[in-house]
């Protein structure tokens, strides 16, 4: 589904050259979750802007279902996003008073304008939010909120989702909840996964997890303080 080849982007910061993403190789098949682990200012979410198109590689290849993405015209580029990849963002970009239902189904709105409400219900019952379609955001907790946003960018049964710290503001039960509502829905529907957090519990939920250190992606190594607090949750 998604190949990444030797993917470089660099920046200039304070006359320096800063290379965000350093000859990261990556592929991610059908229905699997791979997890890239790293803390803030490693390089992750300008690896998901470059596999979103937001930003322009400045060396190697993104293969989205075998085509180059950086062929895309300004039209295939918003085709792009609108049926090929989901993105999950944070739940504030959200319109507040509008329905549950209203905000999730709005990437339905293009092709089906009369179905959209109607099409997206099911996926929002299957998130827990069967009673909730009717509310305005703004009355919902924040796992609902985000449970929204997944339904948001699943809503055109996507081939890839982008999950750019999905749960960053959610606590532990609620991020679990969401996490692996994301996980089982995936994985039922083939859709392939690439979630990105600095989150350690996240990277449970995955098939493979990567780390991005200073641009490169290296094997994750669990810090010893997370597996010892995670033994503890488990045997209580």
């Amino acid at each position: 589904m998604l190949c990444v080849e030797r993917l470089v982007k660099c920046f200039e910061v304070g006359g320096e050259t800063v290379r965000a993403v350093d000859d990261v190789s990556l592929q991610i098949t059908a229905g699997e979750t791979v997890a890239l682990y790293g803390p803030s200012g490693s390089g992750k979410s300008t690896l998901i802007d470059l596999i979103a198109g937001f930003q322009i590689p400045d060396a190697g290849t993104i293969l989205v279902n075998g085509t180059d993405i950086s062929s895309f015209s300004e039209r295939e580029h918003a085709d792009y996003l609108g049926l090929t990849v989901g993105i999950i963002g944070q739940a504030d970009e959200l319109w507040p008073s509008a329905s549950a239902r209203d905000n999730a189904c709005l990437k339905l709105l293009r092709d089906h304008p009369k179905d959209a409400r109607r099409m997206i219900e099911p996926l929002l019952i299957d998130l827990g939010l069967g009673d909730r379609i009717k509310q305005p955001t703004y009355k919902l907790s924040k796992g609902e909120r985000q449970r929204v946003m997944v339904a948001q960018a699943l809503a055109t049964d996507p081939g890839l989702l982008l999950a750019d710290e999905p749960t960053g503001n959610l606590d532990t039960r609620r991020s679990r909840e969401v996490l692996g509502q994301i996980r089982d829905l995936c994985h039922d529907r083939g859709t392939a996964v690439l979630l990105v957090t600095h989150d350690p519990q996240a990277v449970s939920f995955a098939d493979r997890v990567y780390e991005l250190r200073d641009g490169h992606l290296v094997g994750y190594e669990p810090d010893e303080l997370y597996l010892r607090s995670s033994r503890v949750v488990e045997n209580r």
